[in-house]
């Protein structure tokens, strides 16, 4: 028999989905925590996304968007990007009430910018 012959009836190779390692889920939130503390975007205060208020987390993003320099839109824009950020990459590990203040910062930054 040719190698021509013999490749042919080997059975083809299929690629299979393989789940995450513990190291790439490791990588991957470093990666956002990365994004979060030094972003290009604007200079965020320490642990502005724990606070239960809504309030408090808008104030502070909004602060931190109008001082900043490194910022690439307008101060709203940046805010509302880095609250939109923090939401997507908790994903579905975001519990519902967390969400839920999430939410009403935006809401309530959309006010402070005056945007309600």
């Amino acid at each position: 028999m040719t190698k021509t012959a013999q490749s042919s009836k080997t059975p083809a190779k299929t690629t299979r989905h393989r789940p995450h390692s513990g190291k790439s889920r490791r990588k991957a939130r470093r990666w956002s925590q990365r994004v979060t503390d030094s972003s290009d975007a604007m200079d965020l205060q320490p642990d502005v996304f724990k606070s239960d208020s809504p309030e408090t987390i808008a104030k502070s993003l909004k602060q931190s968007a109008t001082h900043s320099r490194r910022r690439k839109g307008t101060p709203y824009q940046s805010a509302m990007s880095m609250l939109n950020f923090y939401i997507n990459r908790a994903g579905r590990n975001l519990p519902e009430a967390r969400r839920a203040t999430l939410q009403r910062a935006k809401q309530k930054l959309r006010e402070a910018f005056g945007r309600a």
